[in-house]
């Protein structure tokens, strides 16, 4: 996320924000964030939703994603906004929309749905 300049903008149980402000090294040809971009704030998004609700100590690696672009991503602002539909102890399902801010409001440019899976007891994996 430090690379892309991302930042954590709320966190609550089962729920993350994280936000990225547009420019040039984020976009693709036509002046548009990258796809790639978009869905690592998504990913990340889901992904720290469901650790606020895994036990001290414990991680999660996404196992699997889906996303769906829903429309250009450019504005001032691009927020993922990520929550969890359901928690278990192994794996967790969660989403996030992404959000573009511009003069008009917020437009959702995407939609991800992801598995997540929680990681105890191995090196390097953990909260």
């Amino acid at each position: 996320m430090r690379t892309l300049g991302a930042t954590l903008q709320a966190v609550s149980p089962g729920a993350v924000e994280i936000a990225l402000t547009p420019g040039p090294a984020l976009s693709q040809q036509h002046g548009f964030v990258h796809a790639g971009a978009v869905s690592a704030i998504a990913d990340s998004a889901a992904g720290y939703a469901a650790l606020t609700l895994m036990p001290p100590g414990a991680g999660v690696l996404t196992a699997e994603f889906k996303i769906n672009l829903l429309a250009p991503a450019a504005g001032r602002r691009i927020l993922a906004r990520g929550r969890v539909v359901k928690a278990g102890r192994t794996l967790t399902l969660a989403q996030a929309e992404v959000f573009s801010e511009g003069e008009g409001g917020e437009k959702l440019v995407a939609l991800l749905t992801a598995t997540l899976m929680a990681v105890q007891g191995r090196e390097g994996v953990g909260d």
